[in-house]
């Protein structure tokens, strides 16, 4: 399990969309409640990672631990990225930040079948110099209409 989820890690932090895609159960959720956002199936998921790494050109992100029970694994470490563009309604200062995060993976068909990726969405937008509420406004008024 770790394995799979290290092979995606690495993949993400290549900006490696094909890649990562092919370690995804067709039926793939991945949930980011920072963002509000949720992406199922492949087509979702390739279109969601396109649009997180346009905003994150530089993510990386390093597994330091986990732990599982034989069905779900949930992994920590460090995420560094720098925010860009104006997908978030602000003006962020080109600091690249450098956050803890948590992951939950799930399984199936031997593939990766969800991730809920979670990182502190304030702390993200303290290090890039840029309003947290404007964030949260964009991010969830947008995910409103959308709904």
């Amino acid at each position: 399990m770790f394995e799979l989820a290290q092979q995606l890690a690495l993949a993400k932090s290549r900006q490696d969309v094909a890649a990562a895609l092919t370690l995804l159960d067709k039926y793939m959720l991945l949930e980011g409640p920072a963002f509000g956002t949720c992406a199922r199936g492949l087509a979702e998921n390739e279109a969601a990672l396109a649009r997180f790494f346009k905003s994150f050109p530089d993510y990386n992100v390093v597994l330091s631990g986990h732990a599982n029970d034989g069905e779900t694994l949930v992994c920590w470490g460090r995420v560094r990225m720098t925010m860009t563009g104006d997908r978030f309604g602000v003006t962020p200062n080109g600091n690249r930040a450098e956050l803890p995060v948590f992951i939950r993976f799930t399984f199936r068909n031997d593939l990766i079948a969800s991730e809920y990726f979670f990182f502190d969405l304030s702390a993200l937008c303290a290090q890039s110099g840029v309003s947290t509420d404007q964030v949260r406004r964009r991010l969830f008024s947008e995910a409103a209409v959308a709904a």
